[in-house]
């Protein structure tokens, strides 16, 4: 199983889905990571400056790349984010675990708790730091 996680700096769970600039990819068998991978993620600030696209557009871009993933880890995100990424099949999981192998390696046991209150509600969602943001 593929799952997808974003981050910063290619260990560690991010906590803004949109500002992060990578996914790392780790592949789970039989409760082992087999594989690992990470791939540059297109964000927020990729769409600055020109004509935008529109939130639907972004957040499509946004998942095509992980087009191949069971799931997507991540501190947190905005409603548009998270049902974007349904519609690809991917189901989005917001957890507090900051730790990429850590969290895929429990997801794949079904052990990950997926919280919903890390979910950004509707337009003019306020985008704020996390308390443990690095």
């Amino acid at each position: 199983m593929k799952i997808a996680a974003v981050s910063e700096n290619g260990r560690t769970i991010a906590q803004h889905f949109g500002r992060a600039p990578y996914y790392v990819v780790v592949t789970v068998e039989e409760g082992v990571i087999v594989l690992q991978e990470t791939r540059a993620k297109v964000g927020h600030n990729d769409f600055a400056g020109g004509t935008d696209p529109g939130p639907g557009a972004k957040h499509r871009a946004m998942a095509d790349t992980i087009g191949d993933c069971a799931a997507l880890l991540a501190g947190g995100m905005g409603s548009g984010a998270f049902a974007a990424l349904q519609a690809a099949g991917i189901e989005p999981v917001l957890t507090d675990e900051r730790d990429i192998e850590a969290a895929a390696v429990r997801y794949a046991r079904g052990e990950l708790p997926n919280l919903a209150a890390r979910l950004h509600q509707g337009r003019g969602e306020r985008h704020h730091r996390h308390e443990h943001d690095d």
